[in-house]
């Protein structure tokens, strides 16, 4: 079963619908293949596609204003499918919607991105809309 990797042409659609001219954070999951799948057969681990992914696009996304704003390493899924487990958790910051389009358009990332699809099995990503934390779990201003 293939995993999900890149948006639909769908979903896209519905993320530049909304706000374009305010900050979001993009919660990232992803799960990697131990070996990478290039279509070319070219040779690598998925962690060292993945790194290839991130040194490249990393210019791009720092450029149109990102930042990585949480990092963690997941170790177990308390609540949740098993199968769910993900190799790598990051929040990115950009400082709006529109910066994230520029850098999914942009000619540098795209040619990255290469590097992105062949070392992912799985992934998930979240628009999520900052917020400051309250004092209780799941207080939404």
């Amino acid at each position: 079963m293939s995993g999900h990797v890149d948006p639909t042409k769908e979903t896209f659609a519905l993320f530049k619908d909304l706000p374009r001219d305010e900050p979001i954070h993009m919660l990232n999951l992803v799960r990697l293949h131990a070996e990478a799948r290039y279509p070319d057969g070219r040779k690598a681990t998925g962690l060292e596609a993945y790194r290839a992914y991130g040194r490249d696009s990393g210019p791009v996304f720092r450029r149109l204003g990102g930042r990585q704003v949480w990092l963690g390493r997941p170790d177990l899924m308390l609540i949740g499918p098993a199968e769910e487990a993900w190799d790598i958790a990051f929040i990115a910051e950009y400082p709006s919607g529109q910066a994230f389009i520029d850098m999914i358009r942009d000619p540098v990332y795209r040619e990255a991105v290469k590097h992105r699809q062949a070392a992912v099995a799985d992934s998930r990503l979240l628009r999520l809309k900052p917020g400051a934390p309250g004092a209780g779990f799941g207080e939404i201003a």
